[in-house]
């Protein structure tokens, strides 16, 4: 199984020229598409969209790439992806080279490897956005005799790329450090070192076995079937649905539409928990359920108005509503008033913590939740009443 996310340049075709001919002046004024919303949006939009392998346009504030006029001749012993062509943009020199691949191989579902190296590039989104230094990752999923290993590893010598493993197997994890050795290629074995150290902690050998390898047996225990019966409950409960049974949810989860309730609350019932989520809607009631369950247990959702705007906005489109019904929900005049209501519900509920979302992942808003949630569930380390996280 292969996954694959890549910026290429595969529009640059480049071909022999003329000695004597001189690259002609680009647009000195080239037309640039203008992102609306926050900068910290449009940031996280444009690196997003650059893993996901889409190509986006700059900023013209920023350096602008520009194909050379002839292009340039391909200098020997370079691979064409990999050349780089500069082009002058006012006073400035801009550069514009080939992606840089990462392979991730795993002899299980790569999720480990994957979430590994996603949160590691998370570390670059200056560098992804700002300088255009594209990175293409492929997931090598299933992985388990050395033979395919080594073609994998031939071929990321090939393409100098770096390879990053979670092979549960010590014999595996030496086979893909020696061969990369050997070939010369970066590589990083990320369960190794850790498994070593629980090892030596604990006094106990690990198995050596991947996930559902045949030596491996995962009887279906009561925590699996909590998980089933959270994921059910939370899906029941969606969106405000069946309020008589918020005393049964172990989270409850309320801010105005487009906070992320949703989402927020299936990645919390995966965990186990079961989560209800009710929408505070201008002009709509809130049910009576909210305000009788523990207030311990209820966690508000709040977002920046700029990025909810803007996030509403494209909604809107996506469902096809009316020009009326477009200007009540999305216009920032409505935005700011159904914010302000949510804050003054969290306001006469001070023991509610209210969530700041804007830029967050599920998974981080997710961590900030849970870690309330314990903290209050076992009285330790007790948050400042009325602090926003």
């Amino acid at each position: 199984m292969i996954a694959s996310s890549t910026l290429s340049l595969s529009s640059l075709r480049a071909t022999p020229a003329p000695s004597n001919q001189v690259p002609s002046d680009p647009d000195p004024e080239p037309r640039v598409r203008r992102l609306k919303g926050s900068g910290k949006l449009n940031r996280w939009s444009r690196a997003r969209a650059i893993r996901s392998g889409r190509k986006l346009d700059r900023p013209g504030n920023r350096a602008q790439v520009v194909e050379a006029k002839p292009p340039v001749r391909p200098r020997d012993g370079l691979s064409q992806d990999l050349i780089s062509v500069t082009g002058s943009v006012g006073d400035g020199e801009v550069e514009m080279r080939g992606a840089k691949s990462i392979y991730m191989v795993s002899d299980g579902t790569g999720w480990t490897v994957e979430h590994s190296v996603n949160a590691a590039l998370g570390q670059f989104d200056h560098c992804l956005v700002d300088r255009g230094c594209p990175v293409n990752t492929h997931l090598f999923s299933g992985i388990d005799d050395v033979e395919r290993l080594m073609e994998i590893v031939k071929q990321a010598a090939k393409e100098g790329a770096m390879l990053v493993y979670t092979l549960a197997d010590p014999s595996m994890a030496e086979s893909a450090k020696q061969a990369c050795n050997m070939w010369g290629i970066p590589s990083t074995d990320i369960l190794g070192p850790i498994t070593e150290a629980i090892a030596s902690h604990l006094g106990v050998s690990p198995s050596g076995l991947p996930r559902g390898a045949p030596g491996r047996s995962f009887p279906l225990s009561e925590e699996y079937f909590r998980r089933i019966e959270a994921i059910e409950f939370t899906i029941k409960q969606d969106d405000g649905a069946l309020p008589q049974n918020l005393y049964k949810a172990d989270i409850v989860l309320t801010g105005v539409s487009r906070t992320g309730k949703t989402p927020l609350s299936i990645y919390l019932a995966q965990k186990g928990y079961k989560v209800a989520n009710v929408p505070i809607v201008m002009g709509v009631e809130l049910p009576k359920g909210l305000f009788e369950v523990d207030p311990e247990k209820v966690f508000g959702l709040t977002i920046n108005p700029l990025v909810l705007q803007t996030i509403r906005k494209a909604r809107a489109r996506s469902l096809g509503f009316s020009e009326e019904t477009r200007s009540n929900y999305s216009e920032m005049e409505y935005v700011r008033e159904e914010l302000e209501v949510a804050g003054r519900i969290f306001a006469q509920n001070p023991v509610w913590p209210v969530i700041e979302v804007t830029g967050k992942a599920i998974e981080e808003t997710a961590a900030v939740v849970l870690r309330l949630y314990h903290d209050r569930k076992h009285r330790c380390t007790m948050p400042r009443i009325s602090k926003r996280y």
